[in-house]
């Protein structure tokens, strides 16, 4: 736009230096409609180019809980924090949005997604979600449908989910912990999504990588949970 505005001052008709005495009106006329024509094809084009640059750039929605809210360490040193570093370099016509909330159910997820989705129109969406479900014990049935919710609202936005598979400890039995686990792979199946397996291995449980509470990972376990998450969502920015 600098470019253009340059270039009309430049050629401003109003200069009497533009014409020469010796050329004649119809010629003068001529060549001011040249210009013009050009003038209006080079604003045509800045705004075209501006538009493509500001179509590019797609949004990636990180939808979670404490797990991706940076709890207990620094905003940059999250995993979501790198990721954005990372993506500046690798996938610059993406950017990351982080609306993720420490203590965030399903539940709580899906009463404030339509709102979300529809302030960020987001390309992407990872979501994670559940842990907090589990370790309260919530009815399984409960957890399963507010996702299922969840992904439908998205899909029905033309939002590509990435689903985060969760683990919990077995503090109510296997078989709830089981069947828990089973929700994420059993809803990838059935509306055929990206699943990244648990991304918190080789985290959970090791009490170098946790802080005191040991449920929460340390800012030092953050690149490891981004390259867990980063074979799996690598292939989906091309």
């Amino acid at each position: 736009m600098y470019k253009l505005i340059v270039i009309g001052r430049f050629f401003s008709v109003k200069n009497s230096a533009f014409y020469p005495r010796s050329y004649s009106r119809m010629t003068q006329n001529s060549l001011f409609f040249s210009w013009l024509s050009i003038r209006s094809w080079l604003f045509i084009g800045s705004l075209t180019l501006s538009w493509n640059t500001s179509a590019a750039e797609k949004t990636l929605l990180v939808y979670g809980d404490s797990l991706s809210a940076a709890y207990g360490i620094e905003i940059n040193q999250g995993w979501v924090h790198l990721l954005q570093q990372k993506m500046q370099q690798a996938n610059p016509d993406w950017k990351v949005v982080n609306v993720s909330i420490s203590g965030e159910t399903t539940a709580g997820g899906l009463s404030r997604l339509k709102t979300t989705l529809d302030k960020y129109k987001p390309k992407l969406i990872l979501l994670e979600l559940g842990a907090n479900d589990g370790l309260r014990g919530t009815s399984l049935e409960s957890t399963k449908q507010n996702l299922e919710k969840m992904i439908e609202m998205a899909q029905a936005n033309n939002v590509k989910t990435v689903l985060f598979e969760m683990q919990i400890p077995p503090n109510y039995g296997p078989i709830y912990t089981r069947k828990f686990t089973n929700i994420f792979q059993e809803l990838g199946k059935t509306y055929n999504l990206t699943v990244v397996p648990f991304f918190l291995q080789g985290v959970a449980g090791n009490s170098n990588l946790n802080q005191p509470d040991g449920i929460h990972p340390s800012a030092g376990a953050q690149p490891k949970l981004l390259k867990n998450i980063w074979t799996t969502l690598q292939p989906l920015l091309k």
